[in-house]
């Protein structure tokens, strides 16, 4: 996944300091979908044998440590060689996918239904899949906003994306969360982020499921406050939310009155 330009420039300054600090470059891989995940699959690999997979990028960078972490920016520099245009294309990806992930930390926080780090996670790579699709498929920005257009009860995002590519974003981001060994829930909410509606339908109680329902419930009040709608799909109403909104606010036990408010201080806080 190509890496954001300007993140490469700011690490590669910090990685030139004499002691560079770790908890710098953490929060900046942390800003940057392709880093992380090319991070996070680094820390979850074999030769590590960590017992658990790690979600964490802070984790990750305090494992690794410095030299590593230097090996693996200057290795997605060479690999990450981008024209302008596509750059400019996917400018708003970058931007929308920082911005949810820092609004699911805060609604983990608030909320404390979710593990923080992993909800920064799921907000910061959900999305994943759009710059490899567009990488494959010139047209796929436009496909993308007829699908956030035609979203209702019956008809999915991915189901448009579906009918012209026979593949989806979600499809695609799950196969790179997996190869990028994020945790298995993690993925699992990628590859399920636009089939919210039938997930939080299903009343079954197993585990999986409610670790499902909790990350989800996280991620899709959080692209509603960031209006992926607008930035990726061009749209003037989310859809999406109107019809899985009131199922994931009865999930979590809050009131649209609530939401709104929480909405707001959160728009407040990150100029939303």
């Amino acid at each position: 996944m190509p890496p954001q330009p300007q993140i490469m420039v700011d690490l590669q300054f910090e990685q030139y300091m004499p002691d560079p600090d770790l908890e710098t470059i953490a929060k900046l891989i942390a800003q940057d979908p392709g880093l992380s995940g090319a991070l996070l699959k680094l820390v979850n690999s074999a030769q590590f044998g960590l017992a658990n997979k790690i979600g964490s990028i802070q984790r990750a960078v305090n494992l690794l440590g410095s030299r590593s972490i230097i090996n693996l920016i200057n290795a997605q520099s060479i690999r990450g060689e981008m024209s302008d245009e596509t750059i400019v294309t996917l400018n708003p990806f970058w931007d929308t996918a920082q911005d949810v992930a820092m609004t699911c930390l805060t609604l983990a926080k608030r909320t404390g239904i979710q593990a923080v780090d992993e909800a920064y996670t799921l907000g910061l790579f959900h999305d994943c899949g759009v710059p490899l699709m567009h990488k494959r498929f010139p047209n796929y920005m436009e496909v993308l906003e007829e699908s956030y257009a035609k979203t209702n009860d019956e008809v999915r995002v991915v189901d448009t994306e579906n009918r012209v590519f026979n593949t989806n974003h979600s499809v695609v981001g799950y196969f790179t969360a997996k190869s990028w060994r994020l945790p298995e829930h993690i993925s699992a909410a990628i590859a399920n982020h636009h089939n919210a509606l039938a997930v939080f339908r299903d009343e079954s109680s197993r585990n999986t499921q409610t670790q499902l329902k909790n990350l989800l419930a996280v991620l899709k009040m959080s692209e509603h406050i960031c209006a992926s709608y607008r930035v990726l799909g061009n749209q003037s109403v989310d859809h999406e939310w109107n019809m899985v909104g009131p199922l994931v606010l009865d999930y979590i036990g809050l009131t649209e009155y609530d939401f709104e408010q929480l909405k707001q201080n959160i728009r407040e806080m990150g100029g939303h």
